[in-house]
């Protein structure tokens, strides 16, 4: 049950705005029948709009007898999306348009070191003095996070229970939303590669700060009872290890190719235990941990575990991309909801 269900001016305002980005083009007709929302209504709002120069007269439809339907097409440069993510080695940017083309980008060293929240505010709001444009930020992190309130984030005390979006909106007066780096990963890689709705994925990084999953059953994100979902490190494996301690092996969470005949047996066990449990159709790795031996030789070990055709493809993507692809799609749904004035 949503407790806060949007108001109808904005729900009716976001499909429009999403009705014409997807088609390229729609007349006031069109409109209405597709969305189900009154001619009046739909006219009403697309004056506001045209007034605003958030759309535009695209020409004028063949007559059927009548008056000449108008056509309108948004401006997908009428407002921007910014998504950052947060890592321990580096902090990367995109602004984006509301289609979803990169307008800029760039990246710095991390300000998660020693972070105070000012130093974040004041970068982003550096951004946005170069694109004023920019109407909603997205911004991935390294740890657990419920609705903005950052609770379990190993390594970064300073943004423990930090409610980050409420820090940031606060500051800048744009909408922000904070979500989980592999939740960000798992939907930048559905997106990307237009998976099927119906299809389920788990994505594995291993990464700076030590191994996650994001997990993506039926198009949707699984967060999980109280948004702890995909936190695989406490996963018991062995008698006096759990996963996270085996890839960690005492040496820190190094960025590496995973190689070794422990990490190996690990992670096939860990794709089992999905396996049992949700069966996954695809289970992703980040295209620079694991070369395509390694992967073959976790499906050969994964199948002295469980019968071959109940496991789930193994593939590797551009983490990286689709962390950033991940940030940008949510960055482009609160756009959809912003009202301009």
């Amino acid at each position: 049950m949503n407790l806060n269900p949007k108001p109808m001016r904005v729900t009716i305002i976001h499909a429009i705005r999403k009705t014409l980005l997807e088609l390229g083009s729609a007349t006031k007709v069109e409109l209405s029948e597709k969305l189900g929302f009154s001619f009046p209504t739909i006219s009403k709002l697309l004056a506001e709009m045209e007034e605003k120069n958030e759309l535009s007269l695209v020409g004028l439809d063949d007559s059927s007898g009548g008056r000449r339907a108008k056509r309108y097409a948004y401006n997908s440069e009428y407002m921007l999306g910014l998504a950052i993510f947060l890592e321990r080695t580096e902090t990367k940017y995109i602004v984006f348009n509301c289609l979803g083309e990169v307008r800029d980008s760039g990246k710095t060293s991390s300000v998660l070191v020693d972070l105070e929240l000012e130093i974040l505010a004041n970068y982003i709001q550096g951004i946005i003095g170069k694109h004023p444009s920019i109407s909603a930020i997205a911004i991935g992190v390294p740890g657990s996070v419920d609705n903005g309130h950052i609770f379990y984030i190993p390594g970064y005390e300073q943004l423990q229970n930090v409610d980050l979006k409420g820090y940031l909106e606060d500051q800048l007066t744009i909408p922000v939303v904070i979500e989980n780096d592999m939740n960000a990963a798992v939907r930048g890689y559905h997106d990307r590669h237009r998976i099927k709705s119906h299809n389920s994925l788990v994505y594995l990084y291993s990464g700076q700060n030590g191994p996650g999953a994001g997990i993506m059953i039926n198009g949707d994100i699984v967060r999980g009872s109280t948004h702890f979902s995909g936190e695989i490190s406490f996963i018991p494996q062995y008698d006096d290890r759990n996963f996270g301690e085996v890839l960690k092996n005492g040496r820190g969470f190094n960025k590496r190719l995973i190689r070794s005949d422990e990490e190996i047996d690990a992670i096939s066990r860990l794709i089992v235990s999905f396996t049992a449990i949700l069966n996954p159709h695809t289970f992703i790795f980040c295209n620079d941990e694991v070369e395509e031996p390694t992967l073959k030789k976790i499906a050969q070990l994964c199948a002295k575990y469980i019968p071959r055709e109940h496991l789930p493809e193994l593939t590797t993507s551009d983490w990286k991309q689709d962390y950033l692809s991940g940030l940008q799609s949510l960055g482009l749904d609160r756009m959809m909801d912003v009202i301009t004035k």
